[in-house]
């Protein structure tokens, strides 16, 4: 694109985002699934997943970004907007406690807000003042940790490896949103928790399948089986939604069979990062 002011001409401006630096939208091989998937199943399945809406590709993109994070199931939502919507009031009642960075990004935010539950607000990367609140919710049933990995406006990270440690001490779980750091972050894209060397540490992840994944559109949850299960009977955005478009998840499932990462372009990524 280029814009012209009077009679100059700007330098030309790209309209590619930088989530697209694998430059995967526009993959021969993902295009090409994607047109085959649209020939075979059509444009959409006009149901939500759990009537006639899930098809044998649903559930494989589902078991390849479960294989990719290193966790037991996951669910897909047509956003992670939809998938912070659909998990705190799903998973959390009167009895928990959930613990939120102060900078956490707006889906985070209206997520947290459905939740019946007690909320507390921490402040931007404070883990002093995030271990107090923990201190003085230690009863609670259930306690969650909730953080961007990548904090998108400010571009710096969570500190995962002192929130691990407090989730250690305290029995709470770790939650992270890992739409600016999957596909990105990491030796092989695998995010926060790759990149700080704690993969596995993270309890749920939420994701999107619309920026480094592809580009296209789609969100996950990966997480436990049991939790998985739970969203699969009670989480409103996955019920009384569209499936993804069959389109959609073809091109995101070929995205998991490509090389995960393009070697110079992940280090630069990486060692621009604000430290954690």
């Amino acid at each position: 694109m280029q814009v012209i002011l009077g009679n100059k001409r700007a330098p030309p401006l790209s309209t590619r985002a930088p989530f697209s630096l694998r430059k995967l939208p526009a993959h021969p091989e993902v295009i090409e699934a994607g047109r085959a998937a649209l020939t075979k199943y059509g444009a959409g399945l006009s149901s939500v997943r759990f009537i006639c809406g899930t098809q044998d590709i649903h559930k494989e993109l589902e078991g390849k970004i479960s294989q990719f994070h290193g966790h037991e199931d996951t669910v897909l939502y047509a956003s992670c907007f939809d998938a912070n919507a659909g998990l705190f009031e799903a998973l959390l009642t009167e009895e928990d406690a959930l613990f939120s960075d102060q900078l956490n990004h707006a889906s985070i935010i209206d997520g947290v807000r459905l939740a019946k539950t007690n909320k507390h607000r921490y402040t931007h990367r404070n883990m002093s003042e995030l271990e107090q609140l923990l201190k003085e919710n230690q009863n609670r049933r259930l306690k969650i940790i909730v953080s961007d990995g990548v904090f998108s406006m400010d571009g710096n990270l969570a500190p995962l490896r002192d929130m691990c440690r407090l989730a250690s001490d305290y029995g709470a779980l770790v939650f992270l949103d890992e739409c600016h750091a999957t596909g990105i972050l990491g030796a092989t894209g695998r995010g926060t928790e790759e990149r700080a060397r704690l993969t596995g540490k993270v309890d749920i992840i939420n994701s999107t399948l619309g920026k480094a994944l592809g580009g296209a559109a789609g969100g996950y949850t990966t997480g436990p089986r049991e939790l998985i299960d739970l969203l699969r009977q009670r989480s409103r955005p996955y019920l009384f939604s569209n499936s993804l478009p069959p389109a959609v998840v073809a091109m995101a499932s070929k995205v998991c069979l490509l090389p995960t990462h393009q070697n110079i372009k992940l280090q630069k990524t990486n060692q621009t990062c604000h430290k954690a």
